[in-house]
């Protein structure tokens, strides 16, 4: 059995549909706003909706940045998800210059205009593995995932890219960095591949 994950409420989006992901995968999800439980969790999951500046705004304001960095410093498993992966990189873009979590060189850039494709980018695209990783197993190239977001990232080094995903240019949809993992899409809507995804991080990261 997987062991518990501690889901984090930054005050943005609406996590029911990634907790009822986790429960599925047989995970003990704590589902929490506080920075003590998150400060001594295990494994995290830091997933994010809406705007940059917000979310790292009610990241804040609820004394949750310390407490993730913390996660990260000791080596524990953690995965941002859509606007969590980006609040990993140093700066965000999105209305004005927002200082993000410094966890990954790079920066968090709005898609330029395209002259046949709409922003945001919306529906299912393909994910195209660099790398391997425990967090792509079974996971094969080509494969669909379902994605939401005006803004990517551009990692600083490129290393850290395991998949990238092409919208009119290339992006880095899912990222990692020893024990800390990104992805751009929402796994919880993203039928077998979302799944399989989490169910990795749960059973491997």
């Amino acid at each position: 059995m997987p062991n518990q994950v501690t889901l984090i409420d930054a005050g943005t989006g609406n996590l029911r549909s990634v907790f009822k992901a986790l429960e599925s995968l047989g995970a003990r999800v704590l589902l929490t706003s506080d920075p003590a439980q998150v400060a001594q969790a295990g494994k995290v999951v830091l997933p994010g909706v809406g705007a940059f500046g917000d979310f790292m705004k009610g990241l804040r304001r609820r004394g949750l940045e310390a407490p993730v960095l913390e996660v990260h410093r000791r080596g524990n498993p953690l995965l941002g998800i859509c606007v969590g992966m980006q609040a990993f990189f140093e700066v965000g873009r999105e209305m004005g210059e927002h200082k993000g979590l410094g966890l990954l060189k790079g920066q968090v850039a709005h898609f330029p205009a395209f002259k046949e494709l709409k922003i945001p980018h919306t529906g299912w695209n393909q994910l195209w593995p660099q790398r391997d990783s425990w967090l792509l197993r079974d996971i094969d190239a080509g494969q669909y995932a379902y994605f939401n977001h005006s803004f990517y990232c551009e990692p600083g080094q490129a290393e850290h890219v395991l998949a990238h995903t092409d919208y009119g240019i290339n992006f880095a949809s899912v990222v990692q960095s020893g024990n800390l993992y990104g992805v751009q899409f929402h796994p919880e809507k993203s039928q077998r591949v979302g799944l399989q995804i989490l169910s990795n991080f749960l059973l491997y990261a």
